[in-house]
């Protein structure tokens, strides 16, 4: 029996509001399994190492991402560690999957990828432009189009994204702009180590709402709470098994009598045929229908000339203006190619009739002609 005086000391209190501290620091963890994380980290694991082939062909440099650490967060805690501005881009899903997720890039590492894709000369130094913005936009389009390609796969339906947005802001304004961080429920941050050559070393993240972050793992394993479901025996209640057994028995007897169980059999039984076609042999006659031209004398055909051509760098095509000539691949005097309907035809010289510039036809090509 308690004491009217056996009250609690202050290091006792202290040691019980302790106790609640920590358990509301591991509250945000009981929101997601052990299952959940590792079958999310597969998934960035596959999807992000699709995304890095993709950057790889569009730098023509070797990428490297590392396997993912998964990590669970609020927006405050974000806000709190990552102060300083960086590049965020914005996927969100339109078929397939429902939501969106952010992807965290550092400032110097959208301009190394920049000026590597307009090459220039890498400086990363100068100012981030709205031009750095929009191809850092463009090559997350092309690697989370292969990472929703990757998920396609895995959960055997077609999954698609919207083009992707780049901001550069702080955590902090991003929680007013993305909304993927416009929740007060937990984050799934997954963490991936970028290496391109010797250029790029550091981390890109991706930060993912706890309910879609379920919704992928839900797409994948199904809902496995289910499955560990065990339904509980009925139980039989004897005295009616007793007033029945006679009949389950008479039952049981004729079912498994051998005559009626080949009768079953021989019921069920499928007639296989081998299908009979007709042989044609190649001494038959062929049929030979000749029909008018005129049935698609009318079918406009476009015909085009082509002068040469020629391949540019985007950032020699910027510095184009007034005046610039571009040199093309034809020399002076040799045919030009004359197409149908974007089908080479023929080839020809330019001649001018009255004020308009003409071609005269030098040249048909008989392989193709041939094939109609």
């Amino acid at each position: 029996m308690m004491k009217n005086n056996d009250m609690l000391s202050q290091e006792e209190i202290d040691l019980l509001l302790k106790g609640s501290e920590d358990e509301s620091s591991l509250s945000s963890d009981e929101n997601i399994t052990d299952l959940e994380k590792d079958t999310l980290g597969e998934i960035g694991n596959i999807s992000m190492g699709s995304a890095a082939t993709t950057l790889s062909t569009l730098l023509n440099r070797k990428v490297t991402i590392t396997t993912p650490k998964i990590e669970i967060t609020t927006t405050s805690e974000l806000s709190a560690e990552y102060t300083i501005p960086f590049v965020a881009v914005d996927v969100k899903y339109k078929e397939g999957l429902e939501g969106s997720n952010v992807l965290v890039i550092k400032e110097d590492d959208v301009k190394i990828i920049t000026d590597m894709m307009m090459g220039n000369d890498i400086n990363v130094e100068r100012e981030l432009t709205e031009l750095d913005l929009s191809a850092i936009s463009e090559v997350m389009n092309q690697m989370m189009g292969s990472a929703a390609t990757s998920l396609s796969e895995m959960f055997s339906k077609r999954i698609d994204i919207e083009p992707p947005r780049s901001y550069n802001i702080t955590m902090a304004e991003g929680e007013e702009k993305l909304e993927a961080l416009q929740t007060d429920k937990p984050i799934i941050k997954v963490s991936f180590r970028m290496i391109v050559d010797d250029l790029i070393d550091s981390n890109i993240m991706q930060l993912i709402p706890i309910d879609f972050g379920q919704q992928l793992v839900e797409n994948l394993i199904g809902d496995y709470a289910d499955t560990d479901t065990v339904e509980e025996p009925e139980l039989i209640d004897m005295d009616d098994f007793n007033v029945h057994s006679s009949e389950v028995k008479e039952t049981i007897s004729v079912e498994s009598s051998p005559k009626m169980e080949q009768e079953r059999i021989a019921e069920e039984q499928v007639v296989v045929k081998k299908p009979k076609f007709e042989v044609f042999g190649e001494s038959q006659p062929k049929s030979k229908q000749k029909e008018s031209i005129d049935l698609v004398g009318d079918i406009p055909v476009e015909l085009t000339v082509e002068l040469g051509r020629a391949v540019k760098k985007i950032s020699e095509i910027l510095e184009y203006g007034p005046g610039t000539v571009v040199e093309l691949d034809k020399l002076v005097g040799e045919p030009l190619n004359i197409y149908a309907n974007g089908k080479f035809i023929a080839r020809g010289e330019v001649v001018v009739i009255d004020d308009n510039f003409g071609v005269r036809i030098t040249d048909i090509d008989n392989n193709e002609r041939n094939k109609f």
